[in-house]
């Protein structure tokens, strides 16, 4: 046993984390499977999910658990006593840990602002904001209208706590991974026609409204919370009315700020937009937006996060410089350490309630049909013939990032006594696995699988931006 919170040890840990995530995420995207999904995986393998519970043994633990780990990770504070009542066994999640996996979150949020292009957005029109609307507004009801006969798993009308987590259930239904859509229709040679170009932006949009929704879910359900406050603002924001007064003071804030930070970047890039200061003054920007969410206003940091991220985007060669020095950081380390963090401490096999599982089943049902139907409907009101409007639907009905990214600020311990059990994320990696596999084979389905190579390619990661926003940046200087 060797102690993994020290430096070295630390060291061992994410070297451990590392490798395992790279070799089973390359495994699935052989398999035409998000990453992600292998990082999860990694994460459950050197966890004690399997390993320790069942056998006794397992790489990364810890202290106080049933099971010998071979690098045991100290407790923290509250989310140990959480897990702790929602498993039924002593577990905990590393400070370290915890650290990087929430500066992971930060960067995966803060890259998808910065991906987000404003001005394409505008020019979709109204079809895909309703489109996107559609795709939050069904799976969201759907998803709350569902849990009301599970009282017996903490959801249903039987307290204000269990409303919250069915709300929670609704919200993470609502989130779509754009990725998987944008590799078929890129391959398929529909990128840049109008129903490829209006579910690229409604599936951006549809992150946007879901983001928003999260932040008004989660900060009324904080505000529910029975507690102590130190002083007259902490109990301010603590009552609903204050919470929502917040909420809209930090969007006009982030706003306000964002015009001033808007102006000195496009100074910055008319200077040198490749110079090394634009990602480390990005990245100040991004956790200051995060801290400030979080701390001042009480809206979940990711929402800060993204934010910074979209106000950036504005300088546009500025943003796309530093998004791809950033994507560099976020998925050679923090990403993977974030995913596999999912499946170290959030996700037990022991004790495991079928009810959960059949619920789960249930939910992943719901949240497809939700998308297919709700964007479906929207496309066929703007005379999309069937064809087309069921692509639309399942356009927008894979899984990704985003939905474990909420699951994990649904079920966080500083929800007090609303947070949703961590045992409900196996429904969210149920959700984005079904999808990930369904929706290529849908889409090529009803695209009649005939590919056209009239899509240039593109070195960079696909973003609203598209392919003409891969500058090269051979200027690049410190």
């Amino acid at each position: 046993m060797f102690e993994g919170n020290s430096v070295l040890g630390f060291a061992a840990v994410l070297a451990i984390i590392l490798l395992t995530s790279k070799l089973l995420g390359l495994l699935f995207r052989k398999a035409g499977l998000p990453q992600v999904l292998g990082f999860i995986i990694a994460g459950i393998l050197v966890g004690p999910a399997i390993f320790g519970d069942f056998c006794g043994f397992s790489l990364i633990g810890f202290e106080g658990g049933n099971y010998t780990p071979l690098f045991v990770l100290p407790k923290s504070s509250d989310m140990s006593e959480a897990l702790s009542v929602f498993f039924g066994r002593d577990v905990a999640a590393s400070n370290g840990l915890d650290i990087f996996a929430k500066i992971g979150v930060l960067l995966l949020m803060f890259s998808a602002g910065l991906e987000t292009n404003l001005k394409e957005l505008k020019s979709t029109g109204m079809a895909a904001v309703l489109v996107a609307s559609a795709g939050v507004a069904l799976p969201l009801i759907l998803g709350f209208a569902i849990s009301m006969p599970f009282g017996n798993i903490d959801l249903g009308f039987a307290s204000a706590a269990n409303i919250f987590r069915s709300l929670f259930i609704g919200t993470i239904l609502t989130a779509t991974s754009v990725a998987i859509t944008v590799s078929v229709l890129k391959e398929l040679g529909k990128i840049h026609d109008k129903l490829g170009t209006t579910i690229v932006s409604a599936a951006i949009i549809d992150d946007v409204i879901g983001i928003v929704l999260l932040s008004v879910v989660t900060g009324i359900a904080k505000a529910g919370n029975s507690q102590e406050y130190s002083n007259g603002f902490e109990w301010f924001k603590g009552q609903i009315y204050g919470t929502i007064i917040m909420i809209v003071c930090f969007f006009i804030f982030a706003i306000v700020a964002g015009i001033g930070i808007h102006y000195v970047f496009r100074w910055l890039e008319k200077k040198r937009a490749t110079t090394h200061r634009i990602p480390i003054f990005s990245l100040a920007i991004c956790f200051l937006y995060s801290w400030i969410a979080e701390e001042i206003f009480g809206v979940a940091d990711i929402t800060g996060a993204f934010l910074a991220g979209v106000v950036l985007s504005t300088a546009h060669r500025a943003s796309a410089y530093a998004d791809t020095k950033i994507e560099v950081c976020t998925y050679t380390i923090f990403a993977p350490v974030f995913f596999a963090n999912i499946g170290i401490t959030s996700i037990s096999f022991l004790g495991l309630d079928p009810t959960v599982l059949l619920f789960a089943v249930l939910a992943v049902l719901m949240g497809l049909i939700g998308k297919v139907v709700g964007c479906g409907l929207v496309c066929k009101a703007f005379k999309y013939n069937l064809r087309e409007s069921a692509i639309g639907g399942v356009g927008m009905m894979a899984r990704g990032e985003v939905a474990l990214i909420v699951t994990a600020t649904v079920t966080s311990p500083t929800l007090g006594e609303n947070a949703l059990p961590p045992q409900f994320m196996i429904m969210t990696v149920l959700l984005i696995l079904v999808s990930s596999i369904l929706t290529p084979i849908l889409l090529k389905v009803l695209y009649n699988g005939k590919p056209k190579d009239d899509t240039p390619d593109n070195p960079r990661r696909y973003g609203p931006h598209g392919d003409e926003s891969a500058p090269e940046f051979p200027e690049e200087v410190e």
